[in-house]
């Protein structure tokens, strides 16, 4: 069965680009784009992982996180933070409220690949091109 993404981001080329590259490469990707709903689709998805953006309408990224970490059934969640903020204080703040792994755009397609495959299991094939 194939390792469920859930994608929160609100840039439409960005979703377009994410799901492609991860669907190709094995995944099934679900996506959202309203941080103030964040919560409830993570709940009702259940994914694997998250790969969250950090500016979102209605509420943070980094609220998000927050609120990830603070309940039980997602507090090992893995999190990919996808942002273009790429100051230091950003990539601070999200280590501190639990991201696993934090980049910033652009993004290389083989680099998200290999960043999901690194924290969900590479139990998806790797002839995929990416």
């Amino acid at each position: 069965m194939a390792r469920r993404v859930l994608l929160i981001e609100d840039e439409p080329n960005i979703i377009e680009a994410i799901s492609f590259i991860l669907s190709r490469a094995g995944f099934t990707v679900h996506t959202h784009e309203d941080g103030t709903t964040a919560m409830a689709k993570v709940r009702a998805q259940r994914p694997d992982m998250i790969i969250l953006d950090v500016m979102l309408p209605g509420r943070s990224g980094f609220d998000i996180l927050r609120d990830l970490r603070s309940e039980a059934a997602t507090a090992t969640l893995p999190v990919l933070m996808l942002t273009a903020r790429g100051q230091a204080k950003d990539r601070e703040m999200a280590h501190q409220l639990g991201a696993d792994v934090y980049m910033t755009k652009p993004f290389s397609n083989a680099e998200i690949c290999a960043q999901v495959r690194a924290m969900i299991g590479d139990d998806v094939p790797r002839d995929t091109p990416a």
